[in-house]
């Protein structure tokens, strides 16, 4: 395959899955009633890929720079098929379950005055946490595919460029994937 192929492919993929999680959020699909049981787990898993993933990159780092290629080969391997697990998910919930609203403590899904001033300032937090983790995990996507197809081509010296920038924003967007879930889950009424 050419560069200019995998460029599209790798834009294809990241524009079609962009457009599938703001019409997911705008919440426009229909969605089955009574809600599938399993949509009260989705948080949780998406937490654990997330968790999981971030331990699998900082493990990748620890065993390239051992030397190791093969573990590190194998260990990303692992890392994408768990991330793409977990955009299944995502999307999944995201189509799911009603929005949740971060200090909607009687469920309701509005937040008031008494709730807001509850929340105190951790609102402001969380909300600075949520809004780099989703713009970055938009925009870490092609990063990561186009990382992951130089490395399975052994194109090392295009793969370590891409990955200066893919590895810590993948790092960052998984570990706060884990962060918001924390801070959001109370607040799941489903």
């Amino acid at each position: 395959m050419n560069d200019k192929l995998i460029f599209r492919f790798v834009a294809g993929i990241s524009i079609f899955v962009f457009v599938v999680v703001v019409i997911l959020s705008m919440k426009v699909l229909p969605v089955p009633h009574p809600l599938p049981a399993f949509t009260i787990f989705l948080p949780k898993l998406n937490a654990i890929l997330n968790g999981t993933c971030s331990v699998l990159l900082l493990m990748s780092l620890y065993f390239i720079r051992k030397g190791n290629v093969a573990v590190h080969k194998t260990i990303n391997i692992v890392a994408f098929c768990l991330s793409s697990l977990f955009l299944i998910s995502y999307i999944g919930f995201h189509w799911l379950a009603p929005e949740t609203k971060f200090g909607d403590l009687n469920g309701d899904h509005l937040v008031d005055a008494a709730e807001k001033a509850a929340t105190g300032g951790i609102r402001y937090v969380y909300y600075v946490i949520l809004i780099t983790h989703i713009i970055l995990a938009a925009g870490v996507l092609p990063l990561i595919l186009l990382s992951f197809y130089r490395g399975l081509q052994m194109q090392v010296a295009k793969h370590k460029k891409l990955v200066r920038w893919t590895f810590p924003i993948w790092l960052y967007v998984t570990v706060t994937g884990v962060i918001v879930y924390l801070m959001i889950s109370p607040y799941y009424h489903f």
